[in-house]
């Protein structure tokens, strides 16, 4: 086929402001925004409510103290396994997808984790537009079947337009949804210092005491949050280039905005078994795991009778839209990633906003909210088993061991199709994880599931690149072109080339040489059905 041919296939690949460099290198040039509002975007993104109806979940099965165990044991696991994620996004400004192809999966091994994470975006999305719906049927008596349409539709208008509208909604709406949920919660504590004792003494339905047993069931649905790194990376990817200048503040909103998530999460969470214990103490309502009943508890406390429902609505309905604007955006570029590089065609990352959409509501008139714990446990196995690998990869096989490329590789051509290391590591961890989980080694082992998950990960993970001796990472090591990746302060190139195919401008890092000559930007490689710009494996 002629190169005229495939360059009347490109269009796509043109359209990058409105489809936020979705499968491909983020460059200087978008890139205009401070660390801080970078950071403070990602952060927004973490306001969703399920954590409270996690930790109150949790909190009333298995009592305060084992709830608070979990909840720390997760926070640890999700820190650690997320800092070397999050590091090489903001520092190499790209994806967890594209992270993940140069870390142990290969080109086209990277595809199931895709989907994994696309479905970690989908299962959220339709877990926080159950609430909002909650809320709206409280609030308004709108029946949940129609909340839970309004709760999608009102999400396509916000997500359209990508990074540059979400940085400015979370950054807006940060302010007013932190005085919502943190002023009441300490006016209430400050009033009545007892229902910090009334807590901490709740025993749970299992009324057992401390439980090893019971903290690992806890941790295991906590767990289940591990895929949000890869929502908080597609914000750092964003992050500019690290200068003396700017040192400090880009350390500081990376570790908060990356790995620091959870540190957010982890007190939504405790605050969820709080309020949970407060609400079924003081009223005894079964609903005690609803947001909606949890805040309008809260403040029924302090304000008067008439804005205690629209202040609760105000604040149920902010958080869902700030996190499903965010579910909804990172959904589509998961989806958008595996579909072009199965197909080798590129439909445009609106497609799957809707594609996305479709899915969560449909989740959501199934009911999905009722066994809210039980779909979180058993997800959080594959979760944790591709993180974890990923994490265990960078942090172990590239700086340790020195098997792996320690300058992250996505590009199409530079890569093996598939790579064992971190495939085989993801579905013995995750297979087995799950197994256990089901009970296939005994109810003992059971509420063990998630450490063998994040234990075989770790292990198998540097053993297999032992083994292979790392051969299998790149399939050649020259892309052709002559100019390093990195300027001289580690920061990627930002240095422009024509690409022969879509004709744009892209800097360094997203271009190779031709097969055919000149130079081929990656999505163009990525939708070359006869290969004829991939350059030969040496």
């Amino acid at each position: 086929m002629a190169v005229d041919e495939v360059t009347a296939r490109a269009p796509g690949a043109t359209k990058e402001t409105l489809e936020d460099y979705t499968l491909r290198f983020a460059p200087r040039t978008y890139r205009r925004w401070t660390p801080a509002v970078v950071g403070a975007s990602a952060l927004g993104g973490i306001a969703y409510m399920a954590d409270f109806s996690i930790g109150a979940g949790i909190g009333l099965t298995h009592g305060t103290p084992n709830a608070l165990l979990a909840i720390g044991v997760a926070a640890v696991i999700i820190f650690l396994t997320g800092f070397p994620l999050a590091y090489y996004a903001a520092r190499y400004n790209i994806d967890l997808d594209l992270i993940t192809r140069g870390s142990g999966f290969g080109y086209y091994g990277s595809v199931v984790t895709s989907v994994i994470f696309a479905s970690f975006t989908f299962i959220f999305f339709a877990l926080e537009g159950s609430i909002m719906a909650q809320g709206l049927k409280y609030a308004l008596s709108l029946p949940l079947w129609l909340g839970y349409l309004v709760s999608t539709l009102a999400i396509i208008p916000l997500v359209i337009y990508g990074m540059k509208t979400l940085a400015k909604l979370q950054s807006w709406t940060n302010p007013l949804w932190l005085l919502l949920m943190v002023g009441p919660l300490a006016f209430l504590i400050v009033k009545d210092p007892d229902s910090v004792r009334r807590w901490l003494a709740h025993e749970g339905t299992s009324g057992s005491g401390l439980s090893t047993a019971a903290i690992m069931l806890g941790a295991g649905v906590c767990l289940s949050l591990m895929g949000q790194i890869g929502e908080q990376v597609d914000y750092l990817r964003f992050m500019p280039p690290r200068t003396a200048e700017n040192r400090r503040a880009w350390w500081t909103s990376m570790i908060m905005a990356g790995p620091g998530w959870v540190v957010f999460g982890a007190v939504k969470q405790a605050i969820g078994v709080f309020m949970a214990v407060y609400i079924l103490d003081a009223v005894g309502t079964a609903a005690a795991v609803e947001p909606i009943e949890q805040f309008t508890g809260v403040f029924t406390e302090l304000m008067p009778p008439w804005l205690v429902v629209p202040l609760a609505l105000v604040l149920v309905v902010l958080s869902q839209v700030k996190i499903n604007v965010t579910n909804a955006y990172s959904g589509s570029l998961a989806w958008t990633n595996s579909f072009t590089r199965v197909t080798k065609r590129y439909p445009g990352r609106l497609v799957f906003v809707l594609v996305n959409l479709a899915i969560a509501l449909i989740l959501m008139e199934a009911d999905m909210f009722s066994f809210l714990n039980s779909i979180l446990s058993f997800y959080s196995n594959c979760a944790m088993a591709w993180v974890v690998t990923v994490a265990t990869d960078i942090a172990i096989n590239k700086f340790v061991l020195g098997l792996s490329p320690k300058q992250p590789e996505f590009r199409r051509g530079m890569l093996y199709a598939v790579n064992p290391v971190g495939v085989v590591s993801f579905l013995a961890s995750s297979l087995l994880s799950i197994s256990v989980y089901f009970g296939l080694f005994g109810e003992t082992l059971r509420p063990y599931s998630p450490l063998v998950a994040v234990g075989i990960a770790v292990v198998l993970t540097p053993s297999l690149a032992i083994v292979t001796r790392g051969r299998f990472y790149l399939r050649r090591t020259d892309d052709g072109i002559a100019e390093p990746l990195l300027d001289e302060d580690g920061n990627p190139s930002g240095t422009h080339y024509d690409c022969v195919v879509c004709g744009q401008r892209y800097e360094r890092p997203d271009m190779t040489a031709s097969a055919t000559g000149g130079t081929v930007c990656s999505l163009c490689l990525s939708t070359d059905r006869e290969g004829l710009h991939v350059l030969p494996a040496r």
